[in-house]
């Protein structure tokens, strides 16, 4: 199995412009943001199943032994390693437009959305 650890934390980003199904700004990255939320519970309720079926096979009550547990410092920094990792995959694609939104900034585009601003 591999660990949030295990992965690199190089992202390899697609060149070149996404697809766009929806008109309404935000709505591709929603869906993005969605459909990795719905991959990681499915994957999380199907390893929850197997955990609960091989403790019932060993007659050990998952669910006593789950509320009685106290986590160390070193397990709650691996939870905390595995949310980061997390995140950064769910707001992944947020995060690459706004440095490609960042990266075609310049003064004459700044200027010119302060002028457009103004005369509106």
């Amino acid at each position: 199995m591999t660990q949030p650890t295990d992965r690199p934390h190089v992202i390899k980003d697609a060149k070149g412009k996404r697809p766009q199904f929806y008109s309404q700004p935000g709505l591709d990255q929603t869906l993005s943001m969605i459909m990795v939320l719905a991959g990681e519970v499915c994957m999380l309720r199907d390893r929850m199943d197997a955990q609960e079926r091989v403790a019932r096979m060993h007659g050990i009550n998952l669910a006593e032994g789950i509320d009685a547990l106290k986590l160390d410092d070193e397990a709650l920094q691996a939870r905390e390693a595995y949310r980061q990792d997390f995140l950064d995959r769910l707001f992944y694609l947020a995060r690459k437009e706004a440095s490609e939104a960042a990266a075609q900034e310049s003064d004459e585009s700044y200027r010119a959305t302060i002028a457009d601003i103004a005369v509106n």
